[in-house]
């Protein structure tokens, strides 16, 4: 019995490259005037709330969340949900600063993390303010220089930053979202290899996120700490022998090779940035509260269960704590603590109103979105 012949199947005809550039250009047209419509709605809100406050009482950092989750849950590639909520950001960052961009303070100089996250969370069409400390941060939104601030709040790998956690303890400011940032670390310099390094400057934070490769690699190298990755960038560029370890935006900034890519000891390396300002916002749906409490009865024991056993009773998740001295008298503390949800919605206002009763200092440092990616 012969055996049958599959039919073969018709080629389909490539669709010629000039009509998937006519295609491409249509589409640029329709996404040029749906941008412009975005834009003059936009403006449109801006009149109709009639502030005489300017572009920061226009911001609502709330409604941004939402609009980007909603640019997660729609999408169907090919770009991933990081490179649409990029492109949406960009979008939202320009129709809001079409009369005067918002002014963002950052722990500088320029080419730093706290920059790029900056960047993330604001979009380019902002005014960036590069500030020597994270004390100087703080005093600029405080004073009204800046509109928001950016300033480190923990990292995945070496915890928490100090420096930020106690600015909070004499300030007014309110925490008005975060961002998280996956840091990838890269070996800068000028040199041709590393048999012509003879230090290596970075911030301590980078340094310890480094610490094995550098042991590995570079064994008795000078380590050498600066304030900040962009200031050890700045001295790789201009000393003979010195390296740094910092990211892309430094490499630029400071025209260095990257000798070595990604030396963070951990591939999943992020920092957490918080979003400083002057007022709180409402819910957006998915947030994060933050609390600052103590009691002066930190001794006894069961305090701590006291002061945390309300979000239980609430059903209210409670995601980090830490302690720092109080600076009131010694061997006394104060908490730093996180919870799921917003301080307006049921559950948590419930928690908050008993826990309240246990505690002699109570302040809601902020009830923000949480990041979006």
């Amino acid at each position: 019995m012969a055996s049958r012949k599959k039919p073969k199947r018709k080629a389909l005809k490539p669709e010629p490259l000039a009509e998937f550039r006519r295609r491409i250009d249509e589409l640029d047209t329709r996404i040029g005037e749906l941008i412009s419509d975005r834009a003059r709605v936009a403006q449109q809100v801006a009149v109709s709330k009639g502030s005489a406050g300017g572009t920061v009482e226009f911001y609502r950092p709330e409604r941004e969340a939402q609009v980007l989750r909603a640019v997660v849950a729609r999408n169907k590639g090919p770009l991933t949900n990081e490179e649409m909520v990029r492109l949406f950001r960009e979008i939202m960052s320009a129709c809001l600063a079409q009369e005067e961009p918002l002014k963002v303070g950052y722990l500088g100089p320029e080419g730093t993390f706290s920059q790029s996250a900056v960047y993330k969370h604001f979009g380019h069409s902002v005014r960036t303010l590069p500030l020597a400390t994270i004390d100087e941060v703080f005093h600029e939104v405080e004073g009204g220089a800046a509109d928001f601030g950016v300033v480190p709040i923990e990292n995945s790998t070496e915890g928490s930053v100090n420096h930020t956690l106690d600015m909070f303890l004499g300030s007014p400011l309110k925490i008005c979202g975060e961002v998280e940032l996956r840091i990838r670390q890269h070996l800068l310099g000028t040199m041709d290899s590393l048999d012509q390094i003879r230090r290596v400057a970075a911030h301590p934070q980078s340094l310890a996120q480094c610490r094995a490769w550098l042991k590995e690699y570079l064994p008795g190298i000078a380590l050498v700490e600066a304030t900040s990755n962009a200031e050890g960038a700045r001295r790789a560029r201009d000393e003979a022998g010195t390296a740094a370890i910092a990211g892309d935006a430094a490499a630029e900034v400071y025209s260095l090779r990257k000798l070595v890519t990604d030396i963070e000891d951990r591939p999943d390396n992020t920092t957490r940035f918080l979003v400083i300002g002057r007022r709180l916002f409402p819910s957006s749906g998915a947030d994060r509260t933050t609390l600052l409490l103590s009691s002066t009865k930190a001794g006894d024991a069961g305090v701590l269960h006291r002061l945390l056993a309300p979000f239980a009773r609430h059903k209210v998740s409670m995601s980090r704590i830490e302690s720092r001295p109080s600076r009131r008298r010694k061997w006394h503390y104060v908490f730093f603590v996180d919870i799921d949800g917003h301080a307006d919605d049921v559950a948590v206002a419930k928690a908050l109103k008993e826990l309240q009763r246990h505690a002699d200092l109570f302040r809601v440092l902020g009830s923000y979105p949480k990041a979006v990616l």
